[in-house]
């Protein structure tokens, strides 16, 4: 009989994908990349001390790569074989996280925007819902390959999204303003240009309103949570009988 061995070298087993997290106090409803019930598969955690989502948003991340290094390192000692972020901001940190890591790294739900654009008829482009278009720099879409001249909308000038995520004015959020917010932008963008095909969402707190979005546009809605599900994929592949 063949012995059976399992094979060591990890600190924790089970959970391939190790998720950098901002350091915030609101709410993480399901469907937030924060919320682990969103992912029908276990992942890993790291919140990156002082991180807040005003410093990363507002200010560009300024002087926390090392300490994002440091903890995408650390998962990756523990036993994650990938690595993202939870803000679609961070797309500024792929190629140093890329390089500090020996495991696949995507840093952003704008990533996907050029694979999504493949996928459209001639005519057709991507537009982009953010959290804040006034600080989504051409350095940002850049790092994740978007180009320079897409449409883009922001929720700065809604309700609650904003002040309560960005601007931490309140630990406790109304879910159906939030929805709001993003679901005004994401319909105001498509309205504004009608060779809008499909929308990406920036910010990894905007899937619990993709589906609202969808049904209010009639366009198809990428975010993080379409990204990391076909990311994990590689990760673990389906077996089939």
């Amino acid at each position: 009989m063949t012995p059976r061995i399992a094979r060591g070298g990890k600190a924790v087993y089970g959970a391939p994908l190790g998720i950098l997290m901002l350091e915030a106090k609101f709410p993480r409803i399901p469907g937030d990349m924060g919320n682990a019930t969103t992912w029908p598969f276990p992942v890993l955690y790291r919140v990156v001390t002082g991180a807040s989502p005003e410093k990363v948003v507002m200010q560009g991340a300024e002087g926390l790569l090392p300490d994002f290094i440091a903890a995408a390192q650390d998962l990756v000692r523990l036993g994650a074989e990938a690595i993202t972020t939870n803000c679609g901001f961070l797309s500024l940190f792929q190629t140093e996280l890329s390089a500090a890591v020996n495991v696949p790294v995507a840093t952003s739900a704008l990533m996907q925007v050029p694979w999504v654009q493949a996928t459209l008829p001639p005519g057709k482009r991507v537009g982009i819902v953010t959290v804040s278009k006034a600080t989504l720099t051409p350095r940002h879409l850049a790092a994740a390959n978007v180009p320079r001249d897409t449409p883009i909308a922001g929720t700065e000038n809604g309700k609650e999204f904003f002040r309560v995520l960005i601007k931490a004015e309140k630990t406790d959020m109304d879910i159906d303003l939030a929805e709001r917010d993003v679901v005004e932008a994401g319909v105001k963008l498509a309205k504004a240009h009608p060779e809008i095909g499909a929308l990406v969402l920036e910010c990894t707190n905007m899937p619990p309103y993709a589906a609202a979005l969808q049904a209010a546009c009639g366009l198809p809605v990428y975010d993080i949570y379409t990204m990391i599900a076909w990311f994990h994929s590689g990760l673990r592949p389906r077996r089939f009988a």
